[in-house]
């Protein structure tokens, strides 16, 4: 399923729920029964904040491509904290959690967003004016920091989430405040979240500020979502950058530059956090995930296990 929607600055919330044949109710809309469960939620503060709350899963994909129509004058920055929220649970079949992690960029780079079936979303997405970010981070001598706050050309920054942000975004859910409270307790808690965001941006490496082009931008999440999708395969680099259409060494770079972590380490970094739910929430035995996730020796893949999370697989199964 495809939805068009503009964005004129005031946010997608409406346009999306008459997509999909959903009903607001008061801040929320609810989605449909038929097109999953959950609901859609969200506030603004003038022009410089606005923030929306995803909590649902879809039966079905659904790609959502947006035009910007913004003011003239108009520069945003579109925060994004995915995987936040406990998951929704479906009796009849099996709902994966997004993963966990927060991504920062221009307003104009989030304008296509694929959204696959039973996929439980748990996202906290903030839009936030240049100005505002100035007044609240301005006097941060940072060059990552430099880079949200002044950067022209387009940018993508994508990091893991903190413990504090899990926590912060698990307290917005089921709030029982009076209405006239609702949003000045929502704002206190996006800007909570905010500063917590920036404090993990205050450890990322430098990066070089020049823009990157959203064909670029695009290709590097393909081989985001390959690198997903083939856990047991080892990435081979000429064959990922022939795919992006773009030289290995841009590749590493761009690559390096967006998620902070090398090609292989990145997929090395996926198939440990992959491992760790298969022991944990699907209890597979040591075996059946090392197999499962492409190693033939048992042994390293208990090393690689243990350098990631400093402890052994057998060990934190039962932990």
């Amino acid at each position: 399923m495809k939805i068009s929607v503009i964005d004129k600055g005031g946010g997608i919330i409406d346009q999306f729920a008459e997509a999909i044949g959903a009903k607001r109710s008061g801040r929320f809309v609810n989605i449909p029964t038929s097109k999953g469960r959950g609901y859609v939620t969200g506030f603004s503060w003038g022009s410089d904040l606005r923030m929306m709350i995803r909590n649902y899963y879809l039966d079905e994909v659904v790609v959502l491509e947006r035009t910007n129509e913004l003011a003239e004058g108009r520069d945003d920055i579109v925060i994004q904290l995915r995987g936040v929220f406990p998951p929704l649970l479906n009796d009849q079949e099996q709902v994966i959690t997004e993963r966990a992690s927060i991504i920062i960029c221009k307003h104009a780079v989030s304008a296509i967003m694929e959204m696959p079936s039973n996929i439980s979303f748990g996202s906290v997405t903030t839009i936030i004016s240049r100005k505002y970010l100035h007044q609240l981070f301005g006097h941060i001598d940072h060059p990552v920091v430099t880079i949200v706050l002044e950067a022209k050309e387009n940018f993508v920054i994508e990091m893991d989430v903190s413990p504090e942000i899990i926590a912060t975004g698990s307290e917005m859910l089921g709030q029982r405040l009076p209405e006239s409270l609702e949003s000045h307790y929502y704002r206190l808690k996006c800007e909570e979240l905010l500063c917590y965001i920036f404090a993990l941006l205050l450890k990322r490496e430098e990066m070089p500020a020049t823009g990157v082009h959203i064909d670029d931008i695009k290709a590097i999440y393909a081989i985001k979502a390959y690198l997903q999708a083939h856990l047991n395969e080892p990435p081979h680099i000429a064959a990922l950058a022939k795919q992006a259409k773009m030289s290995e060494p841009k590749l590493r770079k761009l690559f390096k530059r967006t998620f902070g972590r090398g090609v292989f380490e990145y997929y090395q970094f996926l198939r440990m956090e992959t491992a760790a739910r298969l022991l944990k929430d699907k209890k597979l035995t040591v075996s059946e995930v090392g197999y499962q996730l492409g190693f033939t020796n048992l042994s390293h893949f208990s090393r690689v296990f243990q350098k990631h999370t400093s402890m052994k697989p057998k060990k934190y199964s039962i932990s």
